[in-house]
């Protein structure tokens, strides 16, 4: 039998990754998994994994939570790094500097 942890590693995403999404649409990590395998498979996918990953960090933001915020663009930041070559050039989802949280939130 096929755990969580055994179908994150399939879906070729990160941990974080699959928690971003299943926060973003609203689903149980199984299902976030199985998504987020589908949409890395083509660069328009991963470029709304990345919307949803930006998305997740507005609306923690917007509620205060700044350890979710730091969190989440630790996640988009790792995202950015694996996917390189899919975000050069003019509307770039690099993590703006507004993300950035002061080290005073990090564990």
């Amino acid at each position: 039998m096929l755990t969580i942890v055994d179908c994150i590693a399939l879906s070729g995403l990160s941990e974080g990754e699959v928690e971003a999404i299943a926060e973003h649409e609203h689903v149980p990590p199984i299902v976030a998994a199985e998504l987020g395998c589908c949409l890395e498979s083509d660069p328009s996918g991963q470029r709304l994994i990345a919307a949803f990953i930006r998305d997740d960090i507005a609306h923690a933001r917007a509620h205060g939570a700044a350890r979710h915020v730091a969190e989440l663009a630790g996640v988009l930041q790792q995202y950015m790094n694996h996917h390189r070559g899919l975000y050069m050039g003019p509307g770039s989802y690099r993590v703006p500097e507004s993300y950035v949280v002061p080290a005073r939130y990090h564990h």
